[in-house]
């Protein structure tokens, strides 16, 4: 039997690339829209005495694996996630790898934004917002500037918004309203469960990248934000369940897999608001540590030669 090839976080961080994740990433999700994955809506258990949560996400997408993940949102000093995906051997079931999670979800969620940035935002599209400043924010703007040339990119967030634009050469602002107004892309990557963007801030033809609330109680996108937006999301099925956002919308226009197959359209006018709501699904953590594994045996052959 072939030894489990066992990768930390800063084994996965050299093997890891935004240049080869947004790809894979845009083709994992053509993939789930066509119907070629196999991916329940993942499994969560409250962890109630310690205000957590415990998942279990498996999925078949021609690599096999699954994640297991926590996320605890009232952890301060350490990350709200922690992770780790296993792999399998499609043909006869033997485990391949297990390697650190936490960077992985941290990276595919920043590429499955670029991919949706990448078809819903104006060509033309030079202001960044980022409301936040944990690793969401760093990923996403390191992510974001690989699919738009940004000449100007803001920040706001409720603690470190300005050690976070002096470390990335951005600039932070006092308000959210402030930091959204004029903005061509925003992110939302704040740990909030109410709405921290309201849509009386978005200017026509802005595209929104939402990634937070992902609990059927939670909102972080107010009703008119959601009512002037057309909305895609990276699974109906499990963004129909578990975001509060997509519930109170009640209406989505297509996955954004479908986007990139051209089965449906992105953008219509310069004017329109679009907005990608992403739960994170399995099918993407499986793609990328796919991704992780493949590289480590590209190096590994190499090295070995």
């Amino acid at each position: 039997m072939t030894p489990i090839v066992i990768l930390d976080e800063p084994a996965v961080q050299r093997l890891l690339h935004y240049n080869a994740l947004i790809p894979a990433i845009a083709r994992a999700l053509a993939d789930l829209s066509a119907g070629h994955v196999v991916q329940p809506v993942r499994t969560v258990l409250p962890i109630a005495p310690h205000r957590g949560f415990f998942a279990v996400m498996p999925a078949y997408a021609g690599a096999l694996g699954a994640k297991l993940v926590t996320f605890y949102p009232h952890n301060e000093g350490i990350h709200t996630h922690h992770a780790v995906i296993m792999l399998f051997q499609p043909e006869t079931g033997e485990p391949l790898a297990m390697m650190d999670g936490r960077l992985i979800t941290e990276m595919r969620t920043a590429a499955a934004s670029a991919v949706a940035t990448q078809q819903l935002a104006r060509a033309d599209a030079s202001v960044l917002t980022i409301l936040g400043s944990g690793v969401q924010a760093r990923s996403h703007l390191e992510a974001l500037r690989l699919v738009r040339p940004f000449s100007e990119v803001r920040v706001w967030s409720p603690r470190n918004a300005q050690a976070f634009a002096e470390r990335h050469g951005v600039t932070a602002t006092a308000t959210p309203e402030e930091a959204v107004r004029g903005a061509d892309v925003v992110v939302v990557a704040v740990n909030s469960q109410v709405p921290v963007l309201f849509g009386r801030w978005l200017s026509p033809g802005t595209h929104v990248n939402a990634i937070g609330a992902t609990r059927p109680d939670w909102r972080e996108l107010d009703d008119d934000a959601l009512a002037r937006a057309r909305l895609y999301v990276d699974s109906r099925d499990a963004a129909t369940r578990e975001s509060g956002d997509v519930i109170a919308a009640r209406e989505v226009v297509a996955e954004i897999g479908a986007v990139v197959a051209g089965v449906q359209p992105g953008r219509r006018s310069a004017e329109e608001v679009t907005l990608f709501k992403s739960v994170g699904v399995a099918v993407e953590d499986v793609a990328t540590a796919a991704l992780v594994y493949e590289a480590y045996r590209t190096t590994s052959n190499a090295h070995g030669a």
